[in-house]
C-alpha cells in the first residue's frame, strides 16, 4: 500500500513519516493484503493541538475514514488509527470475507446497475443575505440553491450489511445503494439515538 504523509503548515519529521507509514500499512495488512492507498494529513485545530485525518482506500467500494486531534502530532494519529482499527474489529467477519477474495486474484469490477449518484455541497442560508446583489446574482431569489461543490458516483449494488460496513468504515452519515436482494433504491443513515436507520423503497421498478 502506498502510504503519503503531509502536513498543512506544519513540518511533518522523517521520524513521524515513518512511524506513520509502518503502523498503518501493518494496521490495514490484517484485513486488506492488497489496499490502494492511504493519505495521511497533519494540521493545527487550534493554538495548541495538532489533527490527524487519516483516508484509506481498499479498493471494492470500501474507504477508510478516521480523524482525531490532540497536543502531540504523534497522540493525534494514534488516535484517529485506533478509531479506524475499532471499526475494521467491528466487521472483522464480513472484512475476512473480503480478504479472502481479494486475495484470491485480481479484484472484480464492482457490481453497479450504472446508475450516477450526484452529490451537491448547497450554501447556507445565512451565508448571504437573499436580498443583497449576492444572493440576486446566485439567483438565491428563486427555488435554486447555490452550490458550492459537487461530485458524483456509481450506485452499488449491495446487500444492506454491506451497506451499513462501508457506512461505517468510511465514517459518513449516509449510504445510498441498490438491494442486492431485489434491486430496490436504499437508504441506511446513522440516527441521532445511535442506531442505524434503513430506507428501502422495494423492488425496482415497482412502486
Amino acid at each position: 500500500m502506498h502510504v503519503t504523509v503531509t502536513g498543512k503548515q506544519i513540518d511533518v519529521g522523517d521520524a513521524l513519516r515513518t512511524r506513520v507509514i509502518d503502523e498503518l500499512s501493518a494496521a490495514v495488512d490484517k484485513y486488506f493484503s492488497r489496499a490502494i492507498e492511504a493519505q495521511v494529513t497533519f494540521s493545527r485545530d487550534g493554538s495548541a493541538f495538532y489533527r490527524s485525518d487519516i483516508a484509506v482506500h481498499v479498493g471494492r467500494g470500501i474507504d477508510l475514514y478516521g480523524h482525531a486531534s490532540a497536543n502531540d502530532p504523534t497522540v493525534a494519529f494514534e488516535l484517529a488509527q485506533e478509531r479506524i482499527a475499532k471499526r475494521l474489529r467491528r466487521h472483522k467477519r464480513r472484512l475476512r470475507d473480503h480478504k479472502g477474495a481479494m486475495d484470491d486474484g485480481p479484484a472484480a469490477p464492482e457490481q453497479a446497475d450504472g446508475a450516477v449518484l450526484a452529490q451537491y455541497v448547497i450554501q447556507a442560508e445565512d451565508d448571504v443575505e437573499s436580498d443583497s446583489p449576492e444572493g440576486i446574482e446566485n439567483g438565491e431569489n428563486g427555488d435554486q440553491p447555490v452550490i458550492i461543490a459537487e461530485t458524483t458516483s456509481v450506485i452499488p449494488m449491495i446487500a444492506v450489511g454491506e451497506a451499513v460496513m462501508r457506512m461505517d468504515l468510511a465514517d459518513v452519515p449516509v449510504l445510498v445503494f441498490r438491494n442486492g436482494g431485489h434491486g430496490g433504491l436504499n437508504v441506511v443513515y446513522r440516527r441521532k439515538d445511535g442506531n442505524i436507520g434503513w430506507i428501502d423503497s422495494g423492488p425496482s421498478g415497482k412502486s
